[in-house]
């Protein structure tokens, strides 16, 4: 045993429940930053558009557009992750949304604001959650033991969910109801924290694991106080490329990366199981924000709460998904996680009134929250984290890619009657899920890196 690595394992032997690490504590200290400032956007933006056009289809665009960078920059953002530094990617992609935020808010003090301006900015903002987005999920395997990736990517969410509904939107609600303006104004400042702790990150964060040696990645975990071991230092370095997909350079290509999860039947169908129930998903939840207006009939300066309300079921999923998984297995969990989101949706689509419909959309929040964690978890133990940056992105443009055209057709059918898409979503959903049975209890069977044994996931 190596004197880098002997800390590590003393300290996973000493403590009860260990550490993440306080490098792990930056990353998620500016993920919670920017959850704040996308939350407080991501409420204020539709609901200045509300004050432009009713159109529950334009409302819809509005979501769509968010969605739409995956399909055309969600690759180009992995090529960028994995080969420039993910610090100054982070910092970089806050820096743009931040910048956007200021010009709607200067175009909504001098009166020229209009939907255009909305959706272009939608679109905007999206590109740089591509990139911060990517480059946090790639760091995470980086700073923490590959054991700990399920409770880390539940705290990641838990973080986002409750800044998000609990703070950023109530907060975005009773700014909107003073100035239209102001909650741009908060957003833009919101994303200053992440920038500067983005570029605190340890220089381990900036590449992928390729270029670390197992002495190196332990030496980093002990500085940081992680709960890594001696075992998942040698485990992490020697997958961190598979001989399936061994790359000739120290840079793999973006054509090595969708060979590899072409080749990995696993990953590949789980992927376009995702892209369909998250299809589902955006087609139910076009119409949410006219929804809570217009048939349930809240006011604009409480329909933060109302999202608050919703945001205790996504806690909720976030901080029992690891538990969850722990007791019942990835695949049991991602299966039921699907269904209850079903039933979810089917029930805001019958409520008949208001808290039957902030108690169902709970449900279904807490229920996809559920779902995210073993499915992140699952993609950074499986995926070599040298490619991690362009898989994700490969994947990400696909799944995220056909969402706005979801969306929109949402938009669309809320035209007939808002209730409708979210009992459509929830029929499709249970059907996907179904028909998927065997192949997310499969899940379970993927509990450490097996790629070298199985390159087409079989």
């Amino acid at each position: 045993m190596s004197a880098a690595t002997e800390p590590v394992a003393s300290a996973a032997h000493t403590t009860g429940r260990p550490s993440l690490g306080r490098d792990f504590g930056k990353l998620w200290t500016a993920s919670a930053f920017s959850s704040l400032a996308d939350g407080i956007g991501r409420t204020a933006v539709p609901l200045i558009a509300t004050t432009l056009t009713r159109d529950p289809l334009i409302i819809g665009a509005l979501g769509a557009l968010s969605f739409l960078p995956w399909l055309v920059f969600g690759l180009p953002a992995g090529m960028l992750v994995d080969r420039f530094d993910r610090r100054w990617i982070m910092a970089i992609a806050n820096t743009i949304r931040g910048g956007v935020a200021l010009v709607l808010a200067l175009l909504t003090v001098s009166g020229t604001l209009d939907v255009w301006s909305l959706l272009i900015a939608t679109l905007v903002f999206g590109f740089g959650e591509t990139l911060f987005d990517n480059a946090t999920n790639a760091v995470v395997p980086v700073l923490v033991a590959p054991r700990s990736l399920d409770r880390a990517n539940g705290f990641m969410q838990a973080a986002q969910v409750t800044i998000d509904s609990f703070v950023a939107t109530p907060i975005a609600g009773v700014l909107f109801a003073t100035s239209l303006a102001l909650p741009l104004w908060v957003g833009a400042g919101g994303y200053v924290v992440p920038i500067a702790l983005a570029l605190l990150l340890p220089v381990i964060a900036a590449r992928p694991l390729l270029a670390v040696t197992p002495a190196t990645q332990a030496a980093s975990w002990a500085a940081a106080g992680s709960d890594a071991v001696v075992q998942d230092a040698a485990t992490t370095a020697s997958s961190a490329v598979p001989t399936s997909a061994a790359p000739t350079s120290a840079a793999p290509s973006t054509r090595e990366a969708a060979a590899y999860l072409w080749r990995h039947r696993y990953l590949r169908a789980l992927v376009i199981f995702t892209a369909i129930v998250g299809s589902a998903s955006g087609f139910a939840q076009a119409p949410t924000l006219l929804y809570f207006l217009d048939v349930m009939r809240v006011e604009p300066i409480a329909i933060g709460f109302v999202t608050a309300g919703i945001g205790l079921g996504a806690l909720g999923g976030s901080l029992f998904a690891a538990p969850l998984v722990a007791r019942f297995g990835r695949g049991a969990v991602m299966f039921w996680s699907n269904i209850v989101a079903a039933l979810g949706l089917l029930a805001v689509g019958l409520a008949p009134e208001l808290i039957t419909a902030i108690v169902a959309y709970a449900l279904m929040a807490g229920a996809i929250s559920v779902w995210n964690v073993p499915w992140g978890a699952l993609r950074q133990t499986i995926v070599p984290n040298a490619i991690f940056g362009r898989v994700l992105g490969i994947i990400r443009a696909f799944t995220w890619g056909v969402f706005p055209i979801a969306t929109v057709l949402g938009g669309w059918m809320a035209r007939i009657d808002l209730r409708l898409p979210f009992v459509i979503g929830a029929i499709a959903t249970v059907v996907a899920t179904l028909i998927a049975t065997r192949l997310l209890f499969r899940a379970s069977e993927f509990s450490g890196p097996l790629d070298d044994e199985s390159p087409d996931g079989r």
